[in-house]
């Protein structure tokens, strides 16, 4: 599974988590730290990405447009990377499940 982390949370993610997440990237990797939404919804669409973002833009734009992409929706506040590298690892088999499902358009999580 390929997430396309969001300018919200931080680019070290990416190597941090590329043992899990293989072939992810971040926005600012892709040059779209100015981005607006519907272009980074776009890209994640035509290339295969789960968006992860801290932002309900994308997850509104996910549930009025339907999937693909599906956005992971991190629900935590300000927080450090290692936090959020945490959560992520710790909820590595729900991640994998939202993306294989079929229904689920959106995947809130809370720390």
């Amino acid at each position: 599974m390929k997430l396309l982390f969001d300018h919200n949370l931080s680019h070290k993610l990416v190597s941090r988590l590329a043992d899990l997440y293989v072939e992810s990237t971040h926005t600012r990797f892709l040059g779209f730290e100015r981005a607006a939404d519907p272009e980074i919804w776009f890209h994640a669409r035509t290339h295969g990405f789960v968006l992860v973002t801290k932002d309900s833009d994308l997850g509104e734009l996910a549930v009025l447009r339907g999937a693909p992409p599906k956005v992971l929706w991190l629900r935590i506040g300000n927080c450090s990377t290692a936090a959020v590298e945490k959560l992520l690892r710790q909820n590595a088999h729900a991640i994998a499940a939202f993306a294989d499902d079929a229904e689920t358009v959106v995947y809130e999580l809370f720390d």
